[in-house]
This record gives structure tokens, C-alpha cells and sequence, in this order.
């Protein structure tokens, strides 16, 4: 897989931690905010009807199933971190044209949902969102 440019985010899921309260375990019944996972658009053709990064003009998201690790990368600053799948998300068609950016770093769209946990090593979870890239390497 090329890697992705576009948006990161944050959610909350499983056990209450941090900031959040008790949510589900996610798609695939895993998913913990204190844990370093994700939610990725392409787990599966329900996952993939529901979140429509085609609508935003996204192409080239590979279909990766619950455990798949993947790699994010802050472009504000470098910091990087693997997590594995937990959840189906973000709906990017939501969010379509939506743009963050940091001084020339910029992202648009919602391509990755980090957990808190994971979102808190790569930035502050008072940024909500940050420009990125997603990687398999």
C-alpha cells in the first residue's frame, strides 16, 4: 500500500479511559480507548458503504481486516506510531473537503480514527486533528 495522505482524528471505544466514557468494543469487539488501535474506512463492504472515502475522491485504500497494523505519521512533527485495526471509521464522506494543517503541512479528509490512547503519542488530544500519513511500513 502507497502511503495515504490525509487526516488523522481521535475516538472512544471499550472500557472508560481518559477522556472517555464507556463505549462499545467496535467492529471487531476489541477495541479499547487505553489501547493503541484504529478504525480504518475498508474492514469491509458494510464498513465500506457506510464511510465512502470514494465520495471524497480517495482511491487506493486497501481493504484490511481487524489486527491489521498500520502506521500513522503526524506531518506536524514526524512522530509516529503502529496500531492495529479495532473498529470500522471514520465516515469520511462526512468530512469530505474538511482540511487541517499545520504550518505547510496539510491534510484533507478523514482517513484514520486513532484511539486515544494512540492519538496522544503522535499529538495533543486537544488538536482534535492532524495532517498525516498511513502506511503499512
Amino acid at each position: 500500500m502507497a502511503a495515504l495522505l490525509g487526516e488523522v482524528s481521535w475516538f472512544c471505544c471499550g472500557s472508560a479511559w481518559g477522556p472517555c466514557g464507556t463505549a462499545g468494543g467496535g467492529a471487531c469487539g476489541t477495541c479499547r480507548s487505553g489501547n493503541y488501535q484504529h478504525a480504518w474506512p475498508n474492514t469491509s463492504d458494510a464498513c465500506l458503504a457506510i464511510t465512502r472515502p470514494d465520495a471524497c475522491g480517495i482511491t487506493g485504500m486497501s481493504r484490511r481486516g481487524c489486527g491489521f497494523r498500520h502506521y500513522t505519521t503526524n506531518l506536524c512533527n514526524g512522530a509516529r506510531i503502529g496500531t492495529t485495526i479495532a473498529d470500522c471509521g471514520p465516515q469520511t464522506d462526512l468530512f469530505c473537503g474538511e482540511r487541517t494543517c499545520c504550518g505547510s503541512a496539510c491534510g484533507s479528509n478523514r482517513i484514520i480514527d486513532l484511539t486515544p490512547a494512540a492519538y496522544s503519542v503522535i499529538a495533543s488530544l486537544s488538536t482534535g486533528l492532524r495532517p498525516c500519513s498511513v502506511d503499512t511500513v
